[in-house]
């Protein structure tokens, strides 16, 4: 077993005998020099984008330009996740957020919907909390560390982006067509299919693999009608079969 693959093992938080049957040797996508090297270099290009949205993020409405929130990464450990701020630092709401939600700010939606505010999660990257490719990090609230499905997504760091992800990119949408509790619609529906897909794609993963990904979530970026995503219909569907 690579020296890697044993070190993420060792670091799982096992509970138990529950752990021990989800616990396998991961590949673990991109090499990790190669990754901070890219990261870098698309955090650099992107600078001049990330300098003109906090500059509006800053004069359109008051509280930080940064918004900073603690996630859960690799082998259950917490680490701040950054982002341009999107939302009004007054308002309160739920975990989740809609495409309708009041909390996000004019500026707000335009850098949602073209993702540069996630563009400061390269540093995360570099740092080492996160990978290009991975599962999304949740907020520890949304995260059980006894479940044997959590400790197996958490043998590898999360990432900005995977197949997942690509598919949900209209997540905010889908859910402002959710009437009554969005958060319970979120942990009870949408999130169990999350983590399904999450594990199907990195028991598949291979660094190939994760390029292809980069790639075609670039491509979804630059022309988001080119695929149509889901439906709630499908979502409810797929959750019946």
């Amino acid at each position: 077993m690579p020296a890697s693959a044993a070190k993420l093992i060792k670091e799982l938080p096992v509970k138990g005998d529950r752990a021990v049957s989800v616990v396998t040797e991961l590949d673990t996508g991109i090499p990790r020099p190669l990754e901070v090297a890219l990261a870098a270099i698309v955090l650099l290009v992107t600078s001049p984008f990330i300098l003109l949205a906090s500059l509006a993020v800053a004069l359109t409405s008051p509280g930080p330009i940064m918004f900073r929130q603690e996630r859960v990464g690799r082998g259950g450990s917490l680490f701040t996740l950054y982002k341009l701020r999107t939302m009004h630092v007054s308002r309160t709401g739920p975990g989740v957020t809609s495409g309708d939600d009041g909390r996000i700010t004019r500026v707000g939606k335009v850098l949602r919907h073209t993702k540069i505010d996630e563009l400061p999660e390269l540093w995360n990257v570099i740092r080492g909390d996160m990978s290009l490719c991975g599962p999304r990090p949740e907020v520890p609230g949304y995260v059980d560390l006894d479940s044997p499905e959590w400790q197996f997504l958490l043998q590898v760091r999360p990432g900005i982006t995977d197949p997942v992800t690509m598919r949900l990119r209209n997540e905010e949408t889908l859910l402002q067509t959710v009437e009554g509790d969005r958060e319970r619609f979120y942990l009870e529906v949408l999130q169990p299919l999350k983590l399904s897909g999450y594990a199907e794609y990195l028991r598949h993963r291979t660094w190939r693999h994760d390029f292809r990904v980069l790639w075609q979530s670039g491509l979804a970026v630059v022309f988001p009608n080119k695929a149509q995503p889901p439906t709630l219909n499908d979502l409810l569907a797929q959750r019946l079969e």
